[in-house]
């Protein structure tokens, strides 16, 4: 399945004629971030989603049914060489850009829902009383406005909504103009599931780390991407993000055990967090919102953190106040 975000892309009408796609995928890769390349010819279409480092995952599409995986990017970029295609370029926020490279696994589970017959809030707490990993693709009637709804483990986590700038929009605002939209034009409902193992997300390969292995990894990961951002934004650290987090894990693992870089229980690498201990969420919690909250205080950055916290502190003020944890 070939999911788009529906914010206005970053550049779109290109013509594959004139491009060379390996260096189209590493000028973005610089420029962006992370994000995605969606191309559309007459006999074929595709999407490949990249971090910084990596071509994550993709999914191609033609006349001889869908490919997922690395041979989507194989296939997309032998498609893209020898055919006239058109070429269209997306900004992702790295924070979720680990979920949007999840999403061609899905499965569409519900179609064609109406509003004549179906209330999308009442949709939005079925599919999380049901625990759903996925989301809800909204079309307005009569209307190009449009929006993704995301879910992780039954509770939204921010959505992709054709007003939006490009990041994943975690305001309550959009999603009750979403709704309200819903209701005064009515509107088509898609609900899609990704699915999982027991270890949570997963993508085309484990090594390439497409998965969360429970909610408190993956907002602990949002925690420090959006650390990791705000150091290397510091023009005055002149130390590597990686080197100085090992450092200060180092520093705390006779209190965590866990942290220490040699027992390699806990790696934070290319914006991805995994964790293979057996020390119980609180405990994981704990050890990393202190790394981060030492750390950030010997950089002289614990205001600015704290203002980039802001939304992410907003979403998790009830997973923190479960383990007494106050970041800043």
């Amino acid at each position: 399945m070939i999911i788009i975000p529906k914010e206005k892309p970053v550049i779109e009408n290109m013509n594959s004629y004139y491009l060379n796609m390996g260096r189209l995928f590493e000028h973005y890769q610089g420029e962006l971030g992370s994000g995605c390349i969606y191309f559309k010819s007459v006999s074929a279409e595709g999407i490949i989603f990249f971090d910084k480092d990596d071509l994550l995952n993709g999914i191609f599409r033609d006349y001889d049914g869908e490919i997922i995986g690395k041979a989507a990017i194989d296939g997309f970029m032998k498609t893209v060489e020898h055919k006239s295609c058109v070429v269209t370029v997306y900004k992702i926020d790295p924070e979720t850009i680990y979920f949007w490279a999840n999403l061609p696994r899905s499965e569409r589970i519900y179609k064609d829902l109406s509003t004549e017959f179906t209330d999308l809030q009442g949709l939005i707490n079925k599919m999380s009383s049901e625990k759903l990993t996925g989301f809800i693709d909204v079309s307005i009637e009569d209307s190009e406005d449009c929006g993704l709804i995301f879910i992780s483990s039954g509770r939204i986590i921010g959505g992709s909504f054709s007003w939006g700038k490009g990041k994943l929009n975690h305001s309550e605002e959009s999603l009750q103009i979403l709704l309200e939209k819903t209701k005064v034009s009515g509107g088509t409902f898609h609900v899609s599931s990704i699915p999982m193992n027991e270890d949570g997300l997963e993508g085309d390969s484990k090594k390439n780390g497409w998965q969360y292995s429970s909610d408190t990894v993956r907002y602990l990961e949002e925690l420090l991407n959006i650390f990791e951002n705000t150091v290397k934004s510091n023009k005055k650290i002149k130390a590597g993000f990686s080197i100085l987090l090992k450092k200060k894990f180092m520093k705390l693992a006779n209190k965590y055990d866990f942290l220490d870089p040699f027992a390699a229980e806990v790696e934070y690498s290319r914006q991805k967090l995994t964790f293979k201990g057996k020390a119980t969420e609180e405990d994981l919690a704990n050890g990393i919102t202190e790394s981060v909250k030492i750390l950030a205080d010997e950089l002289g950055i614990r205001h600015q953190l704290e203002d980039n916290l802001g939304a992410w502190s907003k979403q998790h003020s009830d997973d923190l106040a479960k383990f007494g944890i106050k970041i800043l």
